[in-house]
């Protein structure tokens, strides 16, 4: 029977092994995931089993530059106990100089083409997550690229919940922190308006429209009046239009321009941001932890 690679995904997220381990234990059964997960345990290979399908929304987010790449990257635990762990620091160093050499195309390809410390990335994981004794996710990573002629600007807030990753085209290494210190602090979306994709825009539009339309305006003025909301609307989430962190007497745009500089990409990073976090009782938790 043909094994599909949502197959493998699947039994690899329930089960914390890795891609080739899961492919062989799905041949084996025929591709019936139950008697797949069962195999494993049965030889073995699914300790972190019970781990892998606990929800990781802790953690911590990393910049790393080396010369003229760089990559920001977000790995998640269970808790901010484990996130403040040496060996967990030392995992998210060890991923990132990975990463950064190998320069893989998404997280799909990086799980089997990065090797970490002589391990596959997606068999180190599953490693880990015995080792620490909790469900590890590596999220996301961007790498970045740049010229010799632009600046990395990197921002880390609350010992590495946020991170903040900016490549600046001119001025200097201090203009590119202090863009990457305004990213982290006040999370623009967007470079500028013409970034903003054509369906967020219109979407505000239509909202907009609706809004004053239930005000009471008169439809003939509606138009200018929602148009005048949107400049309101980019300058909130648009980077240049937002007015600048270190100064609020001009935009973060008018702080560039003044020292020769624009901004080509950015990332900012916030653990967690997205995830929905399972209430746990930590006194329920403790007991079960002790009668096992």
């Amino acid at each position: 029977m043909a094994i599909t690679a949502k197959q493998v995904k699947e039994l690899r997220d329930r089960t914390g092994v890795g891609m080739m381990d899961a492919k062989k234990a799905l041949q084996e059964v025929d591709g019936d995931m139950d008697k797949a997960i069962d195999y494993l345990r049965e030889t073995g290979q699914a300790k972190a089993a019970k781990k892998a399908g606990r929800i990781a929304a802790e953690g911590l987010a990393k910049v790393l530059v080396k010369g003229n790449d760089a990559v920001i990257v977000e790995l998640n635990a269970e808790t901010d106990f484990v996130a403040k762990n040496e060996k967990f620091q030392n995992m998210l160093n060890a991923i990132a100089e990975a990463l950064l050499e190998a320069k893989p195309s998404s997280l799909e390809d990086a799980m089997t083409s990065v090797q970490v410390d002589g391990t596959q990335l997606d068999e180190y994981m599953s490693q880990m997550i015995s080792v620490i004794g909790e469900n590890l996710n590596l999220r996301r990573f961007t790498i970045f690229s740049k010229t010799d002629g632009q600046h990395f600007g990197q921002y880390s807030h609350l010992g590495g919940k946020i991170a903040v990753l900016v490549t600046v085209d001119g001025g200097d290494e201090e203009v590119a922190s202090n863009v990457a210190m305004h990213i982290g602090g006040i999370n623009p979306q967007y470079i500028d308006e013409n970034s903003v994709p054509e369906e967020v825009v219109e979407h505000e539009r239509e909202v907009l429209t609706e809004q004053s339309l239930n005000e009471g305006k008169p439809e003939k003025i509606v138009h200018k009046m929602v148009e005048g909301r949107l400049r309101k609307f980019f300058s909130e989430i648009c980077l240049v239009d937002q007015d600048y962190l270190l100064d609020g007497d001009q935009t973060v745009g008018q702080y560039l321009s003044s020292k020769g500089a624009s901004v080509v990409d950015f990332r900012r990073y916030e653990v967690g941001e997205g995830i929905e976090k399972q209430e746990e009782d930590f006194a329920a938790e403790v007991q079960s932890q002790m009668g096992k």
